[in-house]
C-alpha cells in the first residue's frame, strides 16, 4: 500500500545545479527552486522538508535509477523515489510542446506532473540488499573492463598488420599476458632477432607455453623473418603504440582477475548461488550475473513475460489497421539483454533439449542471434520458475516434461473416426 504523501517534488538534475518543483498534497500551488549538486547543498534542502512536513513520507520524482543524486538521497527515510524513464519524459514534453523547447524549470514541472497524475504507472525505488547491488555493480564494471580490453587488443593487432604481422600468428590471443610481456620486450622484427633463442625459448616456457614443437616452429620463423616495411616512421611510432598498448593491456588484464576474485566470493556468498549455477551454461562469469540481474527481490516480477520484456529478449508487436509487424527492442537495459543473450548461447553445449531448438531453427533458415534470443525467451521462462519456486534447475525433471506435453498435444490432435446414421445412410464422419 503507498503511503500518504504529505508533498510530492521533482527534481531535473544537471552536473552541477539541479531545478526542483513541489506541490504540497491536496493543494495545486506550486514551489520551484534549485541545489547546487554538493552533499552539504543536498542534506540542507532534505532536512528542511523533513521539518517542513514533519518527517512524513515526501514522494520524489527523479529522471533517473542510479546516478550520483539518486545516491545522495537514497539515505533520507522520508523521501521516497521515483525513477521515471527519460524517454517518457521526453515524449510527455513533445504532447506539449512540439516545438521542442526545453529546459530545466519547465522540465521539473512535467516531471511532476507524471508524479501527480500519473503515480499508479511508476514504480517506486526499492534497492536490493547491499550485497547483491554490490555484485550488480561489479559484474558491470568487469564487463566495461573486457570491453576495453577488447578495445585494447584490437589497437594491438592494427598496430603489428602494419610493421610486424608475424606476431600475430604466433599466439593464440592477443588480449593475454604473454602477448604483453612479449611485445614489451621485443616490439619489433629487428630487436626480435637480436635475442639469443636459448632467452626466446626460456620465456614461452616461463609462460606456460611447453609445447616443444611450437616453439621449435616459431623460433625458425624468428630466423626467416622479412621485415614487412623499413620505413623508419612506422617502425618507430607503431613501436612505440604497441608498447604503450602492451602496457595498458597488462593493467586491464590484472583489473579483471582481481575483479573475478572479488565477484567469486560475493556470488558464492549470495542465497541463489547453488540455484543459478545449476542452469546448462551458468559458468563462473554468467552465474554471478544471473544473479545481478534477478536480484534477491522475488516480489518485483510476478510473471516470467515481465524480465522478457525488461530484458529485451522479447520483441515488440506493433499493429495499426490491418498491418503488423514485430521488431527490436530498443528501450532496455542492455547488460540484462547481453548477459541472457550469452547464456543461452553458452547453454547450447550443455543442454540437449537446447542444442536440438538451436539445430531445428537453424535448419529452418533463421539467422543465429535471432535462434539465440528465441532460446533466450524460452530459458527465462525457465529461469523464473525455479528462481520462484527456490528449485535448482533438472534436465532430466524438464525433459520428461517437455517429453509428456508432446504426448499430450499428439493425443489431443488425433481424429476419431465412425459410422454415422445421416438420412438413412451410413457415412464416416470424424470427430
Amino acid at each position: 500500500m503507498e503511503p500518504e504523501f504529505a508533498a510530492f517534488v521533482a527534481i531535473d538534475w544537471a552536473d552541477q545545479k539541479h531545478a526542483w518543483a513541489l506541490e504540497v498534497n491536496m493543494s495545486s500551488d506550486r514551489e520551484s527552486g534549485n541545489i547546487d549538486h554538493t552533499p552539504e547543498s543536498v542534506e540542507i534542502w532534505a532536512a528542511e522538508l523533513g521539518l517542513r512536513f514533519a518527517g512524513r513520507p515526501i514522494a520524489v520524482a527523479l529522471e533517473q535509477s542510479r546516478g550520483p543524486l539518486v545516491f545522495m538521497l537514497t539515505k533520507y527515510e522520508h523521501l521516497v523515489i521515483f525513477p521515471i524513464h527519460p524517454s517518457t519524459l521526453a515524449n510527455y514534453r513533445k504532447s506539449f510542446r512540439p516545438s521542442g523547447a526545453k529546459d530545466d524549470p519547465n522540465d521539473a514541472g512535467l516531471l511532476l506532473d507524471i508524479l501527480v497524475r500519473h503515480r499508479d504507472k511508476l514504480r517506486r525505488l526499492d534497492p536490493d540488499t547491499p550485497e547483491t547491488r554490490t555484485l550488480q555493480f561489479m559484474v558491470e564494471e568487469r564487463r566495461k573492463l573486457v570491453h576495453e580490453k577488447t578495445r585494447c587488443s584490437n589497437r594491438i593487432t592494427a598496430h603489428l598488420k602494419l610493421y610486424f604481422p608475424q606476431a600475430i600468428g604466433w599466439f593464440d590471443e592477443i588480449g593475454s599476458h604473454i602477448v604483453a610481456d612479449f611485445l614489451e620486450r621485443w616490439p619489433n622484427s629487428e630487436r626480435l632477432q637480436k635475442a639469443r633463442p636459448a632467452t626466446i625459448e626460456r620465456f614461452f616456457i616461463e609462460h606456460n607455453s611447453r609445447n616443444a614443437e611450437r616453439i621449435a616452429e616459431r623460433l625458425e620463423q624468428i630466423r626467416k623473418i622479412v621485415p614487412a616495411t623499413k620505413d623508419t616512421a612506422v617502425l618507430r611510432s607503431c613501436s612505440a603504440a604497441v608498447i604503450a598498448w602492451a602496457g595498458l593491456l597488462r593493467q586491464l588484464l590484472n583489473a579483471i582477475k582481481a575483479y573475478d576474485e572479488q565477484i567469486d566470493t560475493l556470488a558464492r556468498q549470495h542465497q541463489d548461488y547453488a540455484l543459478l549455477k545449476s542452469f546448462p551454461g551458468a559458468g563462473p562469469a554468467l552465474t554471478p550475473r544471473l544473479i545481478a540481474t534477478l536480484g534477491s527481490q522475488r516480489d518485483r516480477y510476478q510473471t516470467a513475460h515481465e524480465i522478457q520484456c525488461y530484458s529485451g529478449i522479447a520483441p515488440v508487436v506493433a499493429s495499426s489497421g490491418k498491418q503488423r509487424w514485430v521488431h527490436w527492442r530498443w528501450s532496455c537495459p542492455k547488460f540484462l539483454r547481453q548477459t541472457f543473450h550469452e547464456w543461452a548461447l553458452h547453454s547450447v553445449a550443455y543442454s540437449e533439449w537446447a542444442r536440438r531448438y538451436y539445430d531445428e531453427q537453424r535448419a529452418k533458415g533463421k539467422r543465429r542471434n535471432t535462434v539465440i534470443r528465441a532460446l533466450a525467451f524460452k530459458w527465462i521462462r525457465i529461469l523464473f520458475r525455479c528462481w520462484k519456486d527456490h528449485k535448482p534447475y533438472n534436465e532430466q525433471a524438464y525433459q520428461q516434461a517437455l517429453a509428456l506435453r508432446r504426448q499430450k498435444q499428439t493425443a489431443s490432435q488425433l481424429v476419431e473416426v465412425k459410422w454415422k446414421n445421416v438420412a438413412g445412410f451410413m457415412k464416416i464422419t470424424a470427430s
